[in-house]
C-alpha cells in the first residue's frame, strides 16, 4: 500500500506537468503559479528558562501549483507542492525550556517535501487528497497568525497530545469541504495516523497507510456572521479523534474539542480566542486558553503595518512543573509586498517543557521575512 498510493499519486501529478508543458508559452504562463519564502529569527534569550543566548533559524519553502481550468483542462481542478527547509538553531530546546514553543519555524536542520495534494472543486464542495497540513484548512485563527508562539498557530492541546500532521511533518489525508451558504461551511478530513518520523523518514517521501498506524479524524463547522454590524467574524467549532495501535500493539483512542473566535470591532481593530479541551484521563495537558487584539492600518503613511499582543495558557495537570503561560507583543513593518520586519518579545512564566521547574523566561525576536 505504501508504494501503491505513493506511486500513483505521483504519477499522477507528473502527467498533469508533462502534459501542460507542451503547451504554448502564453497557457503555461497562466496555468502554473510559482512561489518561494524566506522566514529568518534571531532569539534571544535575556533570561530565566534553561539558560541565556543567542541564536538564528530560518525556513525557505518553494511552491508551485497548477491549475486545470487555466490549462483548458477541466474546471476546479488544482495540483500543488511545496517544499521546504528548515535550519538553524532551536531557541525552545536550547536555551528556553518551554513547552509550546516560542517560534513557530523551529524544527532543526532539514530538508522535505512538506506538502503534495490535489483539489477538485464542485459546486460548493471541494476535495482535497495528498500530503497535507491539518492546519492550513482546521484548528486555525486569522487573527493568531501574526504571532510567533506556535500556541496562535495551532494551540498545543492539539498538537502535543496526538500525532498531528503539522510543520514540520505531514501526512497524508483526504479532506473534503462543504460551502453551505456565504455563513456557514463544515469540513471533514481523515489522516494517517502515526506518520513515520524524521530519523525514518528524513524527506517526508516514504508514506505508508496501515492498520497498527490508525487514522486521525477531524471536522469543523464554522459561522462566519459578525456580532457587531457592519465588521466580519468567524467562530469556529472543532473536534478530533485519533486513533492507533502502541509499540505493544495495544489500541489507543484520544480525542478532544476546540473552538476559536475571530471577530473584528471596526476596520482596524480585531479580537481573537483560543479554546481547546482533552479527556484529563488520558492526557497531562487537558486545556488551552488564549486571548489577544491586533491593531492595523493606524497610520495612512503605513497602512500594512500591524500591532498586536497575545497570551496563551496550556494547562498541565499531573506533574511537577506546571501550567506555562506565554505572553507576547509583536509590530509588523511592512516594507514593501515582498519584505516585513517584526520585531518581537515574549514573557514564558513557569516554562513547562523540561522534568524540571524553570524560572520565567524573556525573549527577544527579530523576525525577518521575504515572499516573492
Amino acid at each position: 500500500m505504501k508504494l501503491a498510493s505513493r506511486s500513483v499519486f505521483i504519477c499522477f501529478l507528473f502527467t498533469l506537468f508533462q502534459a501542460t508543458a507542451q503547451e504554448n508559452a502564453e497557457l503555461k504562463k497562466s496555468a502554473f503559479h510559482f512561489h518561494a519564502s524566506y522566514i529568518g529569527d534571531v532569539v534571544s534569550n535575556f533570561h530565566g528558562g534553561l539558560k541565556t543566548g543567542t541564536t538564528y533559524l530560518g525556513l525557505a519553502n518553494i511552491k508551485a501549483g497548477f491549475d486545470t481550468e487555466n490549462a483548458n483542462w477541466w474546471k476546479g481542478g488544482e495540483a500543488f507542492v511545496n517544499l521546504a527547509n528548515t535550519h538553524g538553531g532551536t531557541p525552545s530546546a536550547t536555551y528556553v525550556g518551554d513547552f509550546q514553543g516560542v517560534s513557530n519555524i523551529e524544527a532543526g536542520n532539514l530538508t522535505f517535501l512538506y506538502e503534495l495534494w490535489y483539489k477538485q472543486s464542485i459546486a460548493n464542495v471541494t476535495i482535497t487528497v495528498g500530503l497535507q497540513d491539518l492546519n492550513a484548512d482546521f484548528a486555525t485563527t486569522e487573527n493568531g497568525s501574526l504571532f510567533t508562539n506556535s500556541s496562535f498557530g495551532i494551540q498545543s492541546s492539539i498538537a502535543d497530545n496526538i500525532s498531528t500532521p503539522i510543520f514540520p511533518l505531514t501526512a497524508l489525508g483526504a479532506n473534503i469541504q462543504w460551502n453551505i451558504s456565504d455563513s456557514f461551511s463544515w469540513e471533514m478530513a481523515v489522516f494517517d495516523g502515526t506518520p513515520d518520523d524524521f530519523e525514518k523518514n528524513p524527506y517526508n517521501i516514504n508514506w505508508k497507510l496501515s492498520k497498527d498506524q490508525g487514522y486521525l479524524a477531524v471536522t469543523e463547522f464554522q459561522i462566519k456572521k459578525s456580532l457587531i454590524k457592519n465588521t466580519t467574524a468567524s467562530y469556529k467549532f472543532g473536534a478530533y479523534f485519533h486513533e492507533h495501535n502502541d509499540s505493544t500493539y495495544i489500541e489507543q483512542q484520544n480525542g478532544g474539542f476546540y473552538f476559536i473566535a475571530d471577530q473584528y470591532i471596526n476596520s482596524k481593530f480585531s479580537v481573537f480566542s483560543q479554546i481547546g479541551f482533552s479527556p484529563k484521563a488520558k492526557n497531562r495537558h487537558n486545556h488551552f486558553l488564549s486571548l489577544g487584539f491586533s491593531y492595523k492600518n493606524w497610520s495612512k503613511k503605513r497602512p500594512e503595518d500591524q500591532f498586536g499582543v497575545a497570551i496563551a495558557y496550556a494547562g498541565i495537570d499531573g506533574n511537577d512543573v506546571g501550567s506555562e503561560t506565554a505572553i507576547e507583543m509583536t509590530y509588523l513593518f511592512s516594507l514593501n509586498k515582498y519584505i516585513y520586519f517584526r520585531p518581537d518579545i515574549q514573557y514564558i512564566i513557569n516554562p513547562a517543557g523540561m522534568q524540571t521547574k524553570l524560572n520565567n523566561a524573556l525573549v527577544g525576536f527579530i523576525r525577518v521575512g521575504v515572499d516573492f
